[in-house]
């Protein structure tokens, strides 16, 4: 298949190199020094638990033409990058798009791209579950031996899921088709602003995090109070099980809470290796837009986005 990788960041860069070596023709869409770096030396991956290095050459572009066609487009960046690329996608002659990563307004952009393009634009949007960072000229790769990804459309079956099965077959990405993204994706943005609050309630010190209760069970109070939220403006929090930990296994949801903060990498899931600021930044006024739309109080989800340590308190 010929496929474009639009964006060339961490997940960008690391799903070129599961397509490229399963065999497809694939082409990244990079700017400035990411561009120089990827022509120059190629898609350098360090894959932090597998203890190797891989690099694979990749036509490079900086620019999408609309008559420059492929099978598939995956566009792969931060949620607050999507809406300046739409105009170009929509350009295009490519027919099947796949938008992946954390999203707060995929109708928006699904509305658009099929409202502006001189073709029929098939959608979906997508979330693999892998962090990582850039240095000096090559991304570092964090992620299980193999990587989920949840996909699919808007509450419609994808008529054309051979197109992203033939692209994603025999790669290590293990895929789940979700009826609606929509939902999925809100669901995930409400999950991760509340963990998020953990580090940077600490300043990335998750040993000293764990060991403040109220901390987490605010954390955890406030996940509900999100998922109701969800639920007042008409979404079913998806998955199901993540709504059932927070609001009748909060005991459970606190061991784990704690155990999760014990382990070294979270220092990475839950710091802007995995989030960067900027989205979160995003994502928190997308659900303040939410809160305001459901007309319900949140005392937990507010108090946590001021609280401060104890020993700051005292001070």
């Amino acid at each position: 298949m010929r496929i474009l990788v639009y964006g060339a960041g961490v997940l960008g860069s690391y799903l070129a190199h599961e397509l490229v070596r399963v065999g497809h023709n694939v082409t990244m869409l990079a700017r400035g020094r990411r561009a120089d770096e990827l022509e120059k030396n190629g898609n350098v991956i360090r894959h932090y638990f597998q203890f190797k290095t891989t690099v694979h050459n990749v036509r490079v572009i900086r620019v999408l033409e609309p008559n420059d066609v492929y099978d598939l487009i995956f566009v792969v960046m931060k949620y607050p990058d999507f809406e300046a690329v739409l105009p170009a996608l929509a350009a295009n002659h490519s027919r099947h798009v796949v938008i992946m990563g954390n999203n707060a307004s995929p109708q928006d952009m699904q509305t658009y791209l099929q409202a502006h393009s001189p073709v029929t634009k098939h959608v979906a949007f997508a979330f693999q579950s892998i962090a990582g960072w850039r240095e000096n000229g090559l991304v570092i790769s964090v992620r299980g031996p193999r990587t989920k990804i949840n996909i699919g459309g808007l509450g419609e079956d994808l008529s054309w899921r051979p197109f992203i099965d033939q692209a994603l077959a025999n790669t290590k990405y293990a895929w789940t088709y979700q009826n609606n993204m929509n939902e999925w994706l809100k669901s995930h943005y409400v999950m991760i602003l509340a963990l998020n609050s953990i580090a940077s309630t600490y300043n990335g010190n998750l040993r000293r995090a764990a060991k403040d209760r109220k901390l987490l069970h605010l954390v955890i109070h406030a996940m509900d109070e999100g998922h109701q939220v969800l639920e007042k403006n008409g979404f079913t929090v998806t998955p199901a099980a993540q709504k059932q930990f927070a609001r009748k296994n909060r005991k459970l949801f606190y061991i784990l809470l704690k155990m999760m903060l014990s382990i070294p990498i979270s220092r990475i899931l839950l710091s802007d290796k995995a989030v960067s600021a900027n989205e979160v930044t995003a994502l928190q006024q997308a659900f303040a837009d939410l809160k305001k739309s459901a007309n319900m109080a949140t005392p937990h989800w507010d108090e946590l986005q001021q609280y401060s340590p104890p020993d700051r308190q005292r001070s």
